[in-house]
């Protein structure tokens, strides 16, 4: 006898519809499952076999085929155990059901019958619902997931019995419903907050600026000086998460089981801090099976590289493209898969091998040894970074001071004021901030007058600042100015920005 099961994989991070085709037919015990499945999925004869018996139910004994449609793309993972153990029974007659081609079935498989998450619920409900589907049956650890996405029904379920009498239509199950205003309100607090920065106000300041244009940033400074705890409170002065955002990177982190703790959105920006010791597949992505690296977790949020010149060199330069683009292709023989990588780039570094430069403490680094250092840090990459910022170490009456600094919400509003003008400036455009600007919109968009320009000579002829720094400087006065809500760039905006090339000055390296 044949049933067909509706199902689901991911691929990327979008999902597809997948015909799960059980046929029992007399003859020797065989089991097959043919359709590219990967190990896990073979492995899904042990567990269904053992769940069907183990609840009650006769396992079948003949020729039993299970075919995965379409069968020319890989399919991997456990959630097939399900749909599967459906198809079996269906198709020895325990399940009979006019409507069991309505659903959308998913969950992997316990020896005894429980039904275990899967991952990918959210993209994997968002194709349901492409697909012209309006029900699904998923995990009760799913469901809440699932149900964000409006106009499908969701059905929790705990065990494959209980999925046997729902389908008999024996046993209601209530879809699950989810209030995603009420969600989104309730996931979108920080834990964090930069009032509880003590001192470093010109650093504070740059990383407003940072966040206002969306440049890329790195802070220079001795160990201690609070580089990693200014870098972790940089999510919260960026603007809130729109829902499309919050949905696109709650895809990402589906897929890979990382939304969890009951959560149903990702509704505030993410902060990854990856090891200097990662390597290029963990931070850019990849596997036999291509899967979301960091730069693709930290989408719509902060990417911190701290100790840069660690990490290695390799690994630093396969991220200069995803920086440019948004976005990461990995190329497999099988296909390409694409990952979206919209981050903002915060780095952090030690100004010497030993930490002690320009610190209170005595450095014991050579100037041969600094400059070697440094230079482990290639130029196309610095290229990337707009803002360069040196973090001191605080003095005692800085670290005893009792009231704090200006609250997220507070710095978060005037970023928002800001990429508000530059959304409304590039509105014709592809881009949405003036990092990303070109040379032809800097020509634009950047209009200095004269005392500006003189300003800028001086200070690229007296400082040895590279040619490198010109447009960089060109963009953040372009962010200043619009965080005054300026229109047009003054030689304060000028100065403030040529602060920020600490390691484009001579003498630096």
């Amino acid at each position: 006898m044949l049933s067909k099961i509706l199902s689901s994989a991911i691929y990327g991070i979008d999902a597809y519809i997948v015909e799960v085709e059980v046929d029992i037919s007399r003859g020797m015990f065989t089991y097959s499952t043919v359709g590219l499945p990967d190990t896990a999925v073979k492995e899904s004869r042990d567990r269904v076999m053992a769940s069907i018996k183990n609840t009650g139910f006769d396992f079948p004994f003949g020729r039993i085929t299970i075919n995965l449609a379409p069968a020319d793309v890989k399919k991997e993972g456990s959630s097939f155990d399900l749909p599967i153990a459906v198809g079996i029974l269906n198709a020895s007659g325990f399940i009979k059901s006019d409507r069991i081609g309505e659903f959308i079935i998913l969950g992997e498989l316990s020896l005894d019958g429980k039904i275990k998450p899967i991952r990918g619920a959210l993209p994997i409900a968002v194709s349901t619902k492409a697909n012209n589907k309006n029900a699904i049956i998923i995990p009760v650890e799913n469901a809440k997931e699932a149900a964000v996405v409006e106009g499908i029904n969701v059905y929790p379920v705990e065990n494959l019995p209980q999925v046997v009498e729902f389908l008999n239509g024996n046993l209601e199950i209530p879809p699950v419903s989810v209030d995603i205003e009420k969600a989104f309100e309730e996931y979108s607090i920080y834990d964090v907050d930069f009032s509880e920065v003590k001192g470093q106000y010109h650093v504070k300041r740059s990383l407003e600026v940072a966040t206002a244009g969306g440049h890329n940033i790195i802070m220079i400074g001795p160990p201690g000086a609070g580089k990693s705890m200014l870098a972790k409170r940089i999510p919260t002065i960026l603007p809130n998460m729109s829902l499309d955002e919050s949905i696109e990177t709650t895809k990402v982190h589906s897929i890979m089981g990382m939304v969890g703790d009951g959560r149903v959105l990702v509704a505030i920006r993410p902060f990854r801090s990856p090891h200097h010791t990662i390597s290029d597949a963990g931070l850019i992505g990849g596997g036999h099976f291509p899967m979301p690296g960091e730069v693709s977790l930290s989408n719509n949020g902060v990417l911190f590289l701290d100790e840069l010149p660690e990490f290695r060199r390799n690994v630093l330069e396969v991220m200069r493209q995803p920086i440019e683009d948004g976005k990461v292709t990995i190329s497999r023989a099988s296909g390409s898969l694409t990952f979206p990588a919209n981050f903002m780039l915060v780095a952090a570094m030690n100004p010497c091998p030993c930490g002690n430069r320009g610190s209170q403490k005595e450095c014991t680094c050579t100037p041969l040894v600094i400059r070697k250092y440094l230079s482990r840090i290639s130029g196309p990459l610095m290229d990337r970074i707009d803002i360069h910022i040196d973090v001191p170490s605080l003095k005692f009456r800085e670290l005893s001071e009792e009231a704090g600094g200006e609250r997220s919400e507070v710095i978060r509003e005037r970023v928002k004021r800001s990429r508000d003008i530059q959304l409304e400036r590039f509105k014709k455009s592809k881009i949405y901030c003036n990092a990303q600007m070109s040379a032809r919109q800097i020509k634009k968009f950047c209009h200095i007058e004269s005392e500006s320009r003189t300003l800028l000579e001086v200070a690229m002829n007296r400082m040895g600042l590279s040619a490198r720094a010109y447009d960089r400087i060109l963009k953040v006065s372009r962010t200043i100015a619009d965080l005054s809500g300026m229109e047009d760039i003054k030689p304060e905006h000028i100065s403030e920005a040529i602060q920020y090339r600490s390691l484009d000055r001579e003498g630096y390296l």
